[in-house]
């Protein structure tokens, strides 16, 4: 009996998970179900936060099916715990996709856990499905970068060497920036398999909201005359607190209370923030935990301000998709990171916000004493980072390219 082809995806994490690679992929797998596409996720049964689970086995959400695979859960506490969450999912998610898939079918692996495109590839040419790849990121270079493993050591070209045979081997890799795209061509990877998908934001919930109208500013106690500099999302290891906590020092040291420091979410970071906080005594930074989605357009509005960091060494291996959210928030955005970066030629050219090198604290502290002391200039970068958005990174375009390119791989 023949069936219609899927697209069968697979993801360590997914709906009803908060972190923002489930979200973003549930948010495409969604699109594509409703636009009559046969849709599946292939995802582990626990939550990135690990507050929620263990979720169902199976279920059906908005079309899309889903099936979750029993994984280890040591967390993400140790190197050790967390290899042995990546192994039990290589090994469950494997023999999951060789039941599902059939020829026909296109498999899209994700990249949590690292290199998943290598077992997954293996099972999708198994059943002679389709295969492709969503890089998020690429390892091992970010490990390198983080110092977890040499660059020319034995683990590190072997995991590359693996990762590289299976994009070379995949029908399709989506890169989500110029310069990810641009890595891959370096390691060899046929250029007409490549495609650049930039993630997004739901800039159609997510719209500016003067703070006076925003009762979530008033809940957390915010006035109208404070300039409330935020951070919303995963704080982890790709990114860097220190130069926001020397500004934010500098700032209390001068009687700056006007200006106040927000962090609302967690991650591998969020433990040593708290620490710095009470180390420093800085009463200016305010901590939130992750907020629903249906909150999120009015957690996004609460600052007048945006910041987003990047360690320079990671640029090419991971874009901060955090960005677009606090973009659309119609908020000027500042970014820690390289002028060379992905947002380095973006947030600039648009005059959205302003770039701010790692460790350079004392230009951080003055852009903020200026947007403080200037509402018009903020308003203005403010309506130029929404209009990034709109001309470039708005969902309707994200998931259109997704349809067109989902179409294609299942034509073929």
């Amino acid at each position: 009996m023949s069936r219609e082809p899927s697209l069968i995806f697979v993801n360590r994490y997914a709906w009803p998970d908060r972190s923002a690679t489930s979200q973003i992929l549930t948010d495409v797998a969604v699109h594509l179900a409703e636009a009559g596409f046969a849709v599946k996720i292939v995802a582990s049964r626990l939550a990135y936060e690990g507050d929620e689970g263990p979720f169902p086995a199976r279920e059906s959400h908005r079309g899309v099916e889903l099936h979750r695979v029993a994984t280890p859960a040591f967390g993400r506490g140790t190197v050790v715990g967390r290899i042995a969450d990546y192994l039990g999912f290589y090994v469950t998610s494997f023999f999951k996709v060789l039941a599902l898939a059939k020829r026909g079918d296109v498999v899209v692996a994700k990249t949590d856990p690292p290199v998943l495109s290598w077992p997954i590839g293996i099972a999708a040419g198994l059943k002679g499905a389709r295969r492709a790849n969503w890089l998020q990121d690429l390892y091992p270079e970010v490990a390198v970068a983080f110092g977890m493993v040499r660059e020319q050591g034995l683990v590190t070209r072997i995991v590359r060497a693996l990762r590289n045979r299976s994009l070379a081997a995949a029908d399709c890799n989506v890169a989500i920036g110029n310069r990810m795209a641009d890595l891959l061509r370096r390691e060899g990877i046929p250029d007409e398999t490549i495609a650049v998908i930039p993630n997004m934001t739901d800039d159609a919930a997510i719209v500016p909201v003067p703070a006076a109208d925003n009762p979530l500013r008033r809940e957390w106690g915010y006035g109208d005359d404070q300039l409330v500099v935020g951070y919303s999302g995963n704080l982890g290891r790709a990114h860097e607190i220190d130069t926001v906590l020397a500004a934010a020092e500098a700032l209390q040291r001068e009687g700056r209370e006007d200006v106040r420091f927000l962090f609302v979410g967690g991650g591998f970071l969020r433990e040593r923030l708290e620490r710095e906080i009470a180390a420093r005594g800085l009463a200016n930074i305010d901590l939130q935990p992750y907020q629903p989605r249906e909150r999120l357009h009015l957690s996004l509005t609460v600052p007048d301000v945006h910041w987003v960091a990047l360690q320079p060494a990671l640029e090419g291996l991971i874009v901060p998709s955090k960005f677009y959210g606090a973009a659309a928030s119609g908020r000027p955005v500042l970014f820690v990171g390289s002028e060379a970066g992905e947002l380095g030629d973006v947030i600039p050219a648009s005059d959205g916000g302003a770039i701010v090198a790692p460790g350079d604290s004392a230009r951080m502290a003055a852009i903020l004493r200026q947007l403080a002391d200037d509402p018009a200039r903020r308003a203005e970068q403010g309506r130029n980072a929404r209009a990034l958005v709109d001309r470039h990174f708005t969902r309707a375009r994200v998931l259109g390219d997704w349809e067109l390119l989902a179409r294609r791989l299942l034509r073929a």
